[in-house]
């Protein structure tokens, strides 16, 4: 069936375990951002959607907390790792663009630079996963033990 065959495909790995390491640091990151929306809707929620111009804040808010605690948990449990990757690489353009982008125009490249280091970590580590998927540690590796290598378990 195609579309099994398309599924088994983006969930097979291999990659090393150590990519675990990865996935602990963007997976942690993104889960507990998701849950700061929710916890701080005025500074980090919310009101800070509805201070940056995003459009409907409320509802994008909780739209983009919740994809950031689902996808967040889905890296660190190394499930469907690759397809939870994609809305995040999204996130992070979305938030590179319209927080990051107009700091480089007010303050500067080092002020923005220095601002946008945690959001080029987590978009360079969900390529990273995208890439590579969620490693021999992986739900993803356990449910398509064919299509992943003896060496890459080590």
């Amino acid at each position: 069936m195609p579309g099994k065959s398309w599924m088994r495909e983006s969930l097979a790995t291999r990659a090393p375990s150590a990519v675990v390491l990865v996935r602990l640091v963007v997976g942690i990151v993104f889960l507990s951002e998701g849950v700061q929306k929710f916890l701080y809707p005025a500074a980090l929620g919310v009101g800070r959607f509805a201070k940056i111009g995003i459009p409907w804040p409320g509802f994008t808010a909780q739209f983009v907390a919740t994809v950031e605690i689902g996808c967040g948990a889905l890296i660190l449990l190394g499930l469907a790792t690759r397809m939870a990757a994609i809305p995040l690489i999204i996130d992070m353009l979305v938030a590179i663009a319209t927080t990051k982008i107009p700091m480089l125009f007010k303050g500067g490249f080092w002020a923005m630079f220095h601002e946008a280091r945690t959001d080029w970590s987590m978009i360079l580590g969900a390529i990273f996963l995208l890439i590579v998927g969620g490693g021999a540690a992986s739900i993803d590796a356990r449910l398509t033990p064919a299509a992943t290598s003896k060496d890459a378990l080590g």
